[in-house]
């Protein structure tokens, strides 16, 4: 059974390190389908366990009628949510928003990672101040994992930081290796830059400018250097590194086919 916490009780004095935080509140259909999305999570994964942030008088009749959901989950209670048209600098100041309680049990360490299927912007701008970013990042940036024949790809950003420089390249490729190898279990993925050729003179200054860096860098060996959008299905590599606007096309277009 599900364990009851009162609304005043902190996180940080739970002994448990839950699997998930999970934002009970975050999406268009909150909070039902995300109950639903843990009672698959359940079946599929039971030794899971998960910290569900958002309003208790909501959530505890939604877990009654999932009873796997309600078996791997404990509910942190607020009352507060991040609505999915709030400006992220108003999000940072809702400091007891189940988004927020999240981030914050994944900095403390009593979660190992926070889902959330709110407004993405102020999910970004939570993860930047509360949970920090990688040493050496400037910014986060949003992910995906999609097929490819040859098996997945990890490629970002997908919209977080639409106009980028050299640098942030640079950065979405560490960022991007860092989470193959943790969550795709590869040793040493190999890394692709998006360009609108293979060629080395393709492209724009940025680019280049990032292909130069990469291929100095720690990451050299694994650099495979610039690919083209049909490289991204044929599984050329398994991470692909492109600027928000561009992965953002990109994904979207991967949907309408």
């Amino acid at each position: 059974m599900s364990k009851k916490e009162s609304p005043d009780i902190s996180i940080s004095e739970q002994s448990e390190v839950f699997s998930l935080a999970v934002d009970g509140m975050g999406g268009d259909g909150a909070p039902d389908v995300v109950v639903a999305g843990l009672a698959i999570a359940a079946d599929r994964h039971p030794g899971m366990r998960v910290l569900l942030t958002g309003d208790e008088a909501k959530l505890r009749p939604l877990l009654a009628k999932h009873p796997k959901a309600e078996s791997i989950c404990t509910i942190w209670h607020t009352d507060e949510a991040v609505p999915m048209d709030m400006k992220p600098t108003a999000a940072l100041r809702v400091r007891k928003s189940s988004m927020r309680l999240g981030m914050d049990a994944v900095a403390s360490g009593r979660a190992r990672g926070v889902v959330s299927a709110g407004n993405s912007g102020a999910m970004l701008a939570l993860a930047k101040i509360v949970v920090k970013t990688m040493p050496g990042i400037s910014r986060p940036a949003m992910a995906a994992i999609s097929p490819t024949i040859k098996g997945d790809v990890v490629m970002l950003d997908l919209g977080a930081n639409v106009a980028c420089d050299w640098r942030n390249l640079v950065e979405f490729a560490v960022m991007g290796e860092a989470f193959a190898k943790a969550v795709l279990g590869l040793p040493a993925p190999r890394i692709g830059l998006l360009n609108i050729g293979s060629e080395e003179l393709k492209g724009d200054e940025k680019l280049r400018i990032a292909s130069e860096v990469l291929r100095e860098s720690p990451l050299a060996s694994q650099f495979h250097g610039f690919i083209e959008g049909h490289d991204i299905t044929a599984g050329t590599t398994d991470v692909v590194v492109t600027d928000g606007f561009t992965g953002n096309v990109a994904l979207k277009t991967g949907k309408g086919c």
